[in-house]
């Protein structure tokens, strides 16, 4: 086994880090006092990502994107969560794998303006009454001799505000879901208010109805009936970069913030660092950011072999999410009323985190996927040598 990073890998991790550093953490403040980010800065940062070469990253290179493998992908989503989730966004763009089923006209109407970013998309599954079960979606489409009609309600749909076209999954049978393009400004497509969250500031999240909206033929992606799987499909990748890479970049952020104000903090004419209960909450904060890391970093291997890897993206979810929470809970302990004070930006880490074990599927319900399939398969889940 290697477990080395070469020296491309090395740069580009170094050139991600800077570009974090220098043109998108100087803006955290401003996004959190605001709750948005202006457009002014929002074209800046937008086209400066697209100028480091990393927009669309997860895109072939033939098409524009950044033709990275699984695993090169999540060293840069590690070190986007050294930063807010909206300054990622504008930076290096989200575009979603199932676009890559494109075809004829809908390559260029949709596919190549997404990765060069002229044209920005956000993906919809999530429903009133479909949170993790995104097959229990009451959205629907019907078939007409014109294209389809789409009818239904989405919410909590991130980043909808700068979106201009969104993938929208939708019923079209009793036990057919199929995924369909659909651009903003059609008759009939409403965009509601943006649900405000407890942490995220600057991300909007918004309410998106559908009242008869029609749609051609080719706003259809992939097949009738293959929306479920191009929607899991894209979940899962979400789950491991969007989920568990940067939410280990998030902990190692709070982790080093941490360390470095034990070392500082003096009580009783002490740092709090020599303090033994302190010095625990470092030391299992270490220890749980490198066991994530590594199972992050597990999972996208298996993806760049072709292997099956959804039982240990089903655990990363679980592993990071929770591990991110715990370290920033213990952050804010080491800090004390600082932390608890938004003149410091661990308050704020600590709301931020709290999603993470919340949205593209529950804690819970990844421990029941989990634990089903052990109960399944057997050994081979946790046994490398079965």
């Amino acid at each position: 086994m290697d477990f080395s990073l070469n020296d491309e890998q090395k740069m580009m991790i170094e050139t991600v880090r800077r570009f974090i550093a220098e043109e998108l953490q100087p803006l955290e403040d401003e996004v959190e006092e605001k709750g948005f980010l202006d457009n002014a800065k929002s074209q800046a940062i937008h086209t400066k990502g697209k100028a480091l070469g990393l927009y669309g990253m997860n895109m072939p290179a033939e098409l524009g994107g950044g033709g990275l493998s699984n695993l090169d992908r999540i060293l840069c989503e590690e070190q986007f969560g050294h930063t807010t989730d909206i300054l990622i966004r504008r930076a290096f763009g989200n575009v979603y794998e199932p676009l890559l089923h494109c075809q004829g006209d809908q390559v260029e109407r949709w596919l190549k303006p997404a990765v060069e970013g002229t044209r920005t998309c956000a993906i919809t599954i999530t429903e009133p009454g479909a949170g993790s079960d995104a097959a229990g979606i009451k959205t629907h489409a019907k078939k007409t001799d014109q294209g389809w009609v789409l009818n239904g309600a989405k919410h909590f749909i991130s980043d909808g505000e700068w979106s201009d076209f969104f993938l929208v999954s939708a019923k079209t049978g009793d036990k057919e879901i199929s995924m369909f393009m659909v651009d903003k400004g059609l008759a009939g497509f409403t965009v509601g208010k943006d649900q405000k969250m407890m942490g995220l500031r600057g991300t909007p999240h918004l309410e998106l109805f559908f009242d008869n909206v029609q749609l051609d033929d080719a706003c259809l992606l992939g097949e009738a009936g293959q929306g479920f799987k191009l929607a899991m499909g894209a979940l899962n990748v979400v789950r491991l970069a969007q989920v568990g890479a940067r939410a280990v970049g998030k902990a190692t952020h709070v982790c080093e913030l941490m360390v470095n104000w034990a070392s500082e903090r003096k009580q009783f004419n002490t740092r709090i660092g020599d303090f033994q209960m302190v010095q625990q909450m470092i030391a299992d904060s270490v220890i749980e950011i490198n066991a994530a890391r590594w199972m992050v970093y597990h999972a996208a291997w298996m993806l760049d072999q072709g292997m099956d890897a959804r039982e240990q993206i089903a655990m990363v979810k679980v592993q990071a999410s929770e591990t991110l929470g715990r370290v920033v809970d213990r952050a804010v302990q080491v800090f004390g009323g600082m932390g608890f004070c938004k003149e410091l930006p661990i308050e704020r880490y600590y709301r931020d985190a709290r999603i993470y074990r919340i949205y593209d599927g529950t804690s819970e319900i990844h421990r029941g996927v989990i634990a089903k399939s052990a109960m399944k398969k057997g050994a081979v889940l946790f046994d490398v040598n079965r």
